[in-house]
């Protein structure tokens, strides 16, 4: 059993090139305390932030809620995310996830939350 709660925030997923300079309203959730979460691979840019801070014309998909894995976990845990993730495939609601150092995040569609929280509930999960 995991224990999760769900940020407040509305967020986006944007894709940016892989050399792109990292625009400044990416880290304006970083100044207020929000959730973003950056990454730069080889192939792409990738920032999850809060939705209203992304500008239009900024390729993005929005509309995602998280739902934050109470932690710190130990990296050494095997199954966690697989805990969250079948419960919501079966139920056909699609995820995103990020990792942390301390914790893992699991975004759903925002239309969706109230259904996600009930799958996990029936998984046997607590969502706060």
């Amino acid at each position: 059993m995991l224990t999760l709660s769900v940020l407040p925030e509305v967020l986006a997923i944007c894709r940016l090139e892989r050399d792109a300079v990292l625009p400044e309203w990416a880290g304006a959730d970083i100044v207020t305390g929000g959730f973003v979460s950056i990454t730069r691979t080889s192939d792409e840019l990738s920032i999850v932030c809060e939705e209203s801070a992304v500008p239009s014309g900024v390729k993005a998909d929005r509309g995602w809620r998280a739902l934050k894995i109470k932690g710190p976990l130990d990296l050494s845990l095997t199954g966690v995310l697989a805990s969250i993730a079948a419960p919501l495939a079966e139920a056909k609601i699609n995820i995103f996830a990020i990792a942390t150092f301390d914790t893992d995040y699991v975004l759903v569609k925002a239309d969706r939350v109230t259904e996600a929280i009930g799958v996990l509930r029936s998984a046997g999960h607590v969502v706060k």
